[in-house]
């Protein structure tokens, strides 16, 4: 089998903390951060270790340099509140005095600054509260040399390697909610455990972050949303940032804070107006009690679309309707409580003779049970695609509808989140070589493999691994795949939920890459590694336009998503620049970062696939539930529309037709869930104006 295979990096920094400060909330319970065996200090000018004297675990007990060997007086912890831990955890390394050349000794833990240190990237170890190293004392490097604090001078005897710590922490287990209202709850686990220690528990909803706390909490308050529904999970962070796999996922459904069982009054003022073969409704806005959630749009009394919002719009457009032909539409209001208002009074209006508009028809193609998630266009006028959470590739006749697994791609797992079966490629070379290549999450990392797709069949003896060591996590997965004009294979990565990543240009994760067709690392990278462009969260969209530049799609956090024009070597800014918010560091000012050519809210937004038609890049949205359409003119995008808003949910992946026309998945259901075969799904053929 044919590997590659980079290994991410690891960088220390110091045991001081990353600069998250967790939110205000209900009182924290806190239990110190579970400890285990700690890591040898190992002297630079000598290559002897950090050693406390005799193996004497007693209050005063000083430091000296002996031989490394593997008992439990050797064995040094940083903790995320910069203490220096003694027998794996056991006691505090301090001063014996403030002085320059007082002997460094231990001492129970007590909290205070005289126990504080922090490490900079030469390798000193220095002294908080008097700014002083860790010193050999005279430069000695024979056995028993005392060990004591020193005016820092950057020489070798200040100086001490830690090994490199590339183990992330254990799974957090046990989570529970107490204390829940409509507003807020209190979110509790039990502690994971790491080789140096947990650092933070990051706190998330359906892949958004919503808090960091210390690594000695194992509670917290949170604040919600009335009436939502969310997936709760919880990631544990050591000091030096390696993030463990997330939690099982909590549900929880808000309360809502007040009963209401009134509903909003009757949508008035309904008008709508055809131009071509698209209808624009309009509405006057309804009242109510509490507040007015959203619309439902009727169209011949089935229900079509909906418009969310605080406030919800008053506007709907019907797209890719038939030509001649009268429709009449009906809107009625809910509340976030489910009750509802009757239909408005009903208008009718005809289409016009032929479309004149962006998109002129919709036809369903398929449906599915699971989540169709890559795609691509066969020779023979078929497509395959991808079941993410079942793991098997479909062969869909679009002038039939019949469908046909072709087999199941090996070591597919899914995350419990929206990991498993992803994006799809054919080689530009397809009709000789027969070369399909698949991006999937195996139960230790991403990958990108290829195999054979021969006589209507997945060809699974001839899988080759191409690149393997790409970060996994519940969510922030990436999965798109894409060749270029230029023959290389591009591919989107998720930051794996660990922010780092994303910009250590030795790491996979929070990257697009770019590979030849046989695995290899392109002599042109910028890095000389995978790596093509870096500082990305969770980018999904890829595709290049008619001058071969690529465009590319990219969830936000909280605040806002991004299309962006990917350069080489660029750096697109997360986690310190989330669109064009700033969240840390120095923000989107930072020198070099490349700022993103559209942004959408997160509410209207939350988009995964882009295909590019005609120099017009379409955009497929999940929360969004809609299909933005941007025409590319130079290095901007313009005249942005909004198709289908609510009309089909959210919307996964969009992809050309042979013909230059569109196809279309949804992503409704089990969205979030990795359950096989629990969906219901649709696949589309969007036709387009000229």
């Amino acid at each position: 089998m044919h590997v590659r295979h980079l290994v991410a990096g690891a960088f220390l920094v110091a045991a001081v903390a990353c600069g998250e400060r967790p939110e205000d909330g209900p009182e924290l319970q806190t239990q110190t951060a579970a400890v285990v065996a700690g890591s040898r200090l190992v002297s630079v000018q000598s290559g002897r270790c950090l050693d406390v004297a005799q193996n004497s675990q007693t209050a005063g007990q000083e430091l000296h340099i002996y031989d490394c060997h593997s008992q439990d007086n050797q064995r040094f912890l940083f903790t995320p509140e910069g203490e220096l831990r003694a027998f794996g955890g056991s006691w505090c390394v301090q001063p014996e005095t403030a002085s320059s050349g007082a002997r460094a000794v231990i001492a129970a833990c007590n909290g205070t600054a005289n126990q504080r240190w922090v490490r900079n990237t030469a390798g000193a170890v220095i002294h908080s509260a008097t700014s002083l190293c860790l010193d050999v004392s005279g430069q000695a490097t024979a056995n028993s040399s005392k060990v004591i604090v020193w005016t820092c001078n950057a020489q070798t005897n200040q100086q001490w390697s830690f090994p490199a710590d590339t183990q992330a922490p254990t799974v957090p287990t046990g989570l529970a909610l107490s204390n829940v209202t409509c507003n807020s709850a209190t979110l509790s686990w039990s502690p994971s455990t790491d080789n140096q220690g947990v650092a933070f528990y990051d706190v998330y909803h359906d892949g958004q972050l919503m808090k960091s706390v210390s690594g000695a909490t194992v509670s917290t308050g949170l604040t919600l949303v009335p009436g939502v529904t969310w997936g709760l999970y919880v990631n544990a962070r050591d000091a030096v940032g390696n993030v463990s796999q997330g939690s099982a996922t909590l549900s929880i459904t808000v309360p809502q804070c007040q009963a209401d069982t009134q509903a909003p009054s009757i949508p008035t003022g309904v008008t709508a107006t055809a131009s071509g073969t698209s209808v624009t409704v309009n509405w006057t806005a309804s009242t109510d009690n509490v507040g007015v959630s959203a619309y439902d749009v009727f169209r011949g009394g089935v229900k079509i679309g909906t418009v969310a919002g605080a406030p919800p719009g008053t506007t709907f457009v019907d797209s890719g309707l038939s030509a001649n032909t009268a429709y009449t539409y009906a809107v009625l209001a809910r509340d976030a409580q489910a009750n509802a208002s009757a239909q408005s009074a009903s208008v009718t209006v005809t289409t016009g003779q032929a479309c004149a508009n962006a998109v002129c028809s919709v036809i369903q193609v398929a449906t599915d049970n699971d989540i169709p998630w890559g795609l691509v266009n066969l020779p023979d006028g078929t497509v395959l695609y991808s079941r993410r959470d079942a793991h098997n590739i479909i062969r869909l006749d679009p002038a039939t509808g019949q469908k046909t697994s072709v087999g199941t791609v090996p070591n597919v797992q899914s995350t419990d989140g929206e990991g498993g079966l992803m994006g799809l490629a054919l080689s530009p070379t397809f009709a000789t070589d027969r070369w399909l290549y698949v991006m999937h999450t195996s139960p230790t990392d991403n990958r990108i493999v290829r195999l054979r797709y021969e006589n209507g069949a997945l060809n699974t003896a001839s899988l080759q691994v191409l690149l393997q060591g790409i970060g996994r996590n519940k969510f922030h997965n990436g999965g798109r795949l894409r060749f270029g004009p230029d023959g290389k294979l591009y591919a989107s990565t998720g930051d794996a939920q660990n922010g780092a990543y994303a910009q250590d240009i030795n790491n996979l994760a929070g990257k697009v890459l770019r590979l030849n067709a046989d695995g290899t690392v392109p002599s042109d990278n910028p890095f000389g590694n995978y790596v093509w462009s870096y500082g990305h969260r969770n980018p999904q969209g890829l595709a290049f336009d008619s001058q071969g530049r690529l465009w590319q799609q990219e969830f936000g956090n909280s605040v806002m998503d991004e299309t962006n024009l990917i350069q080489k070597g660029g750096n697109y800014g997360w986690p310190n620049c989330e669109g064009t918010v700033s969240q840390g560091g120095s923000g989107c000012a930072t020198a070099g970062y490349i700022a993103p050519k559209q942004t959408y809210s997160t509410a209207d937004g939350s988009c995964s696939g882009i295909a590019v038609v005609r120099d017009v890049l379409y955009v497929a949205c999940g929360r969004g539930t809609r299909l933005y359409r941007e025409v590319i003119s130079g290095t901007s995008l313009t005249n942005v529309q909004q198709f289908f808003v609510g009309t089909y949910g959210r919307l996964r992946t969009v992809e050309p037709t042979p013909d230059g026309n569109l196809w279309l998945t949804t992503t409704n259901q089990g969205d979030k869930d990795s359950v096989p075969n629990n969906s219901n799904e649709r696949i589309f053929r969007v036709v387009l104006g000229q």
